[in-house]
């Protein structure tokens, strides 16, 4: 479908709705007067296809994301500081299994397994931070 042809498709009470949202906010912002936001209200709810609809919103710039709260914002944060852990962590691990496989080979048999008691403990760290909170000073100072 081409963008001739969607003006003239019928708009749904849905679109009509969409645009009477974004009208408000509109009002809401103070781009528009109460005068004007009320007659393009009239215009979109008697509106039935899309190329009527276009031009009520068509000089208004597009909404802004709304932005996350504090809250959500510090719980992205601590999930990407966990994933970034856990990528360090498998990345260590694949060298220092590497380096015991290449030092078992060179001695001729399977040696004590060595990397278990680094990863062991780094992987208990990370796991604790997970279960309890790294209670840092930063992340407290933030409440």
């Amino acid at each position: 479908m081409t963008g001739a042809d969607s003006g003239a498709m019928r708009a749904s009470d849905a679109d009509r709705e969409a645009v009477a949202q974004r009208l408000r906010a509109a009002l809401d912002e103070g781009r528009l007067t109460l005068a004007e936001y009320d007659e393009r209200l009239q215009q979109a709810f008697a509106a039935t296809t899309y190329g009527e609809l276009a031009p009520l919103t068509s000089d208004l710039p597009e909404l802004a994301p709304p932005k996350p709260s504090k809250q959500v914002a510090k719980r992205e944060k601590r999930k990407r500081k966990q994933i970034k852990e856990w990528r360090d962590w498998g990345g260590t691990a694949v060298i220092l299994v590497g380096i015991w496989l290449v030092t078992s080979i060179a001695s001729g048999g399977a040696t004590f397994f060595w990397p278990m008691i680094p990863l062991g403990i780094w992987a208990a760290v990370i796991l604790s931070d997970l279960v309890f909170g790294s209670g840092g000073k930063s992340e407290r100072s933030e409440d």
